[in-house]
């Protein structure tokens, strides 16, 4: 896969958010075992399942969607975008945890 293609970087920005959302796991699981609150459980919840799903967007990224992206730019275009929305959304929840 090109990594100058809108499907190639959106792969990339898929594997930084799975690298932040690994980190802000960490930390709020570390959290829940010191405080034991049902907000932590609930934010721990919130990055496994994003976790997951940025997995299994890598996967099918690598795999079958290949295609797919290919024959439509757009669709290429419009994954990278919401790609970009995440980043945002997990480095802002990122750095408001770390501080």
């Amino acid at each position: 896969m090109n990594p100058a293609t809108p499907t190639g970087v959106a792969v990339l920005i898929a594997g930084v958010n799975s690298a932040m959302l690994a980190v802000l796991a960490a930390v709020w699981l570390d959290n829940y075992r010191e405080f034991g609150s049902t907000l932590l459980l609930g934010l721990l919840g919130f990055s496994a399942v994003l976790l997951v799903e940025n997995l299994v967007s890598v996967a099918f990224f690598l795999s079958n969607m290949r295609t797919l992206y290919a024959m439509d730019p757009l669709v290429g275009r419009v994954v990278l975008g919401m790609s970009v929305l995440e980043l945002l959304a997990v480095s802002l929840l990122t750095y408001a945890t770390l501080r």
